[in-house]
Parts: structure tokens; C-alpha cells; sequence
């Protein structure tokens, strides 16, 4: 298929953004360009990171799904039934935010999830911050709403016909313009004016963390930054808290597993065998560091960095919004998260 210059920017704008973890972790973020009444999205579960060594991206037809959008068709939830299937031989699904970029009318849509705004879009009062931080640019802050339909219905409600950023509750930012050049520079510069001091973390405690690791599924993780979540204990009371944002829950299970003096790994490992539950992928030691599963997801790991890179960035004492049981629980029933999560399990997005 012959692209378009602004398409194959995009690619590029696409792999850059992916690789970088204070922008996108792991499968997490998507990207679209709207042309010819097609939107071309990311597709659910694969890697922006991968834009140019593999094809990551899905059409779908854009009319259609806006005029299902204004009949609150529910088979916009999936988007799967908008697909031009002709120029989708690979058989991908689009992204489970496809909804999301119809609804902005800009060309050129990138929805990231920046640590510098989820650190800021998880606190209490999130939505004052960002009319203090985005004076002068057209934006919109939404409250949480699960991603897909949910979210979109949120989104429709506030959006105006200039709105060029969203800033989205518990989750995210999305930023849009009408060429990839202006969509990465407004990128750039919204997660500037996000960005806050972080908290340095003390180093972990790698021989007592490998005696907690004995006998057990566990292993230190190969990245450092993992453990700061851990050793810093203000980021630790923060993660004991609860799930902060929907990807956490997806990759990482509900809240995170922070151990309780005297406990090691294998004894946490056989607690939750007994209970006939799945072994968390992290388990955090207060003041120590953290442990990993042996053979833990690249998914996982990369939200697992993500914990401690947005948990670094809440001032101390910051009043915060965590997820709900029943906001955590729709996460995980959700049938289009279930399908990232088994392409997480096979190893499909790892390539």
C-alpha cells in the first residue's frame, strides 16, 4: 500500500514515542491518522515501540463509526465491526481507544499515557492542576470512565470544536493537530508543563532481597528503577493504596502485593497458591526493593517500572483518586482487556 508522507511521519512520531517508558509502557499508548474517511489506530495489544518493524496499523472507517457513536450503537465498544478489511490482511484489532480518536477532529491524534500526567491525573484535585497548567491551550479534562465506550461517552460530553488536549482522569493524555509535526511538538510541550520534581529513592538492598528470593518464583528485575518503588517509602504507602490507572490493573493485577515484616517470597508465593489464586508479578519489601516472577511478562515489567516512575512523582501527602473495587473489577471482566492479556501471556506483543 503507497502511504502518505504524514503517515509514515507518523510511524516514526509512533516508535519514538513507544520507546520511551516516560511516555508509553509496553503495549500501553496509541497513535492514528485519519485519511481518505479512513482512520488508521494502532492496534489493540501491540507496541508502538514496533511502528517500523512491524504493521501495527488498523483502518477503520470513520463515518460509519461516528454515525454508531451518535446512535449509541454498542458495537462501537470493540470497533471491530468498522474495519476495512481489504487493507487489513494481518487481521488486527483496532485499539480498545479507537472511539477516542474519532471523536477528535484533528487529523492526527497520539494518546499517551506520560508519567508526568498520570502523576497529576491521579490526584484528587487533578482537574484544578490542569487549568492551572494549560493555560492558553484548548483542552478538556475528563473524569475517569473506563476506556472504549465509557470513556467516549465522557469525552463527547466535553469536548469543543477547538479542544486539542485531554487530559484524562486517572488514566492518561491524548493531544491533537492536524500534522504529525505539531501533534509531537504539542506532545512535548504539554508533558513539560506536567513535569515536577521527583523524589530521589536510596538504593535497593540487593542481598536481603535475594534472601527473600529463595526457594521461590521470584527473581530481581533486571531494571533498577523497579525497586523504587519499594525503597522509597513514601512512593511504597502510595502503591499499598490501591490501582491508580487501568493498564496497572491490566498487567499487573488489582493494587500492588507490598509485603508485611517477616515475610519473604515463598511464603507469599504459597499464601496465594492456597488460595487458588495467580501469583502477583511484583512483590514490593518496604525499604528493600522489589522482586519480580521469574518469567514475568515484558508487559508486566514495563508497568512495573511505571509504578515507580508515576509513584515518584506524587508530591508527599497528596490527596489521590484510586480506582474503585468496581471500576477495578470492570477492568478485568472486560472482554477487550481480556484479549490483551492473552496476547501479553503468548508473547505476541513481545516481538
Amino acid at each position: 500500500m503507497l502511504r502518505s508522507s504524514e503517515f509514515e511521519a507518523l510511524l516514526d512520531l509512533s516508535a519514538r514515542v513507544g520507546a520511551d517508558p516516560d511516555l508509553v509502557q509496553g503495549a500501553g499508548g496509541n497513535t492514528s491518522i485519519k485519511e481518505g474517511g479512513t482512520l488508521w489506530i494502532k492496534a489493540s495489544g501491540l507496541w508502538l515501540a514496533h511502528a517500523r518493524r512491524r504493521d501495527v496499523m488498523v483502518p477503520v472507517a470513520l463515518d460509519p463509526l461516528l454515525d454508531a457513536l451518535e446512535r449509541d450503537d454498542p458495537a462501537t465498544e470493540k470497533a471491530q465491526d468498522f474495519v476495512v478489511r481489504d487493507l487489513n490482511p494481518s487481521g488486527l484489532r483496532p485499539s480498545i481507544e479507537t472511539t477516542v480518536h474519532a471523536l477528535m477532529p484533528q487529523k492526527v491524534v497520539v494518546h499517551v499515557h506520560c508519567v508526568e500526567t498520570i502523576a497529576t491525573a491521579v490526584r484528587a484535585d487533578a482537574a484544578a492542576i490542569a487549568g492551572e497548567k494549560l493555560q492558553g491551550i484548548p483542552y478538556a479534562f475528563v473524569p475517569y470512565a473506563r476506556p472504549g465506550l465509557p470513556l467516549a461517552k465522557a469525552i463527547a460530553e466535553r469536548i469543543q470544536a477547538d479542544t486539542s488536549v485531554l487530559v484524562l482522569g486517572n488514566h492518561g493524555l491524548a493531544v491533537a493537530a492536524e500534522t504529525v509535526g505539531d501533534a509531537a511538538r504539542l506532545l512535548a510541550e504539554v508533558s513539560q508543563r506536567f513535569a515536577v520534581p521527583v523524589r530521589q529513592a536510596p538504593s535497593a538492598d540487593l542481598e536481603a532481597l535475594s534472601r527473600l528470593a529463595v526457594n521461590s518464583a521470584y527473581r530481581l528485575p533486571d531494571d533498577g528503577r523497579i525497586h523504587d518503588a519499594a525503597t522509597d517509602l513514601e512512593s511504597c504507602r502510595i502503591a499499598a493504596g490501591g490501582s491508580l490507572y487501568p493498564d496497572h490493573v491490566i498487567f499487573l493485577g488489582k493494587g500492588s502485593v507490598v509485603a508485611a515484616p517477616g515475610e519473604n517470597a515463598l511464603s507469599l508465593e504459597e499464601g496465594f497458591r492456597r488460595a487458588g489464586e495467580s501469583l502477583p508479578p511484583v512483590l514490593l519489601f518496604p525499604g528493600k526493593g522489589a522482586l519480580v516472577l521469574k518469567d514475568i511478562s515484558a508487559g508486566a515489567l514495563a508497568m512495573a517500572r511505571c509504578l515507580s516512575d508515576v509513584t515518584a512523582r506524587i508530591p508527599d501527602g497528596a490527596s489521590l483518586r484510586y480506582l474503585t473495587d468496581a471500576e477495578n473489577a470492570e477492568l478485568l471482566g472486560w472482554d477487550a482487556e481480556k484479549y490483551r492479556q492473552q496476547l501479553n501471556r503468548a508473547g505476541q506483543v513481545l516481538q
